[in-house]
């Protein structure tokens, strides 16, 4: 998903990840630990420079039954957005 088909910008995050300096997996690892930290129907959002941590967070999400919601393409590192449904 991308921002063609929802728009992400106007999502208000409750906790924001900055896992730029790290290379995968350590997004995905900071994620399954800031997952708990936001309570059920909140958004976590994640800042990534590694372009693998869209698909990773995306199966991730999947196998968790949290929502993967997409992510904004900010040229040096993503934006992406997980919705806690558990």
């Amino acid at each position: 998903m991308t921002t063609e088909t929802m728009d992400l910008a106007s999502i208000q995050s409750t906790k924001v990840i900055d896992a730029r300096a790290s290379a995968c997996p350590g997004p995905l690892l900071e994620a399954k630990k800031g997952i708990g930290a936001v309570k059920v129907g909140e958004v976590l959002e994640i800042w990534s420079g590694s372009k693998d941590t869209r698909n990773n967070l995306a199966r991730w999400c999947k196998k968790t039954g949290n929502e993967f919601l997409g992510f904004i393409d900010e040229g040096a590192y993503d934006r992406l957005f997980i919705l806690r449904k558990k």
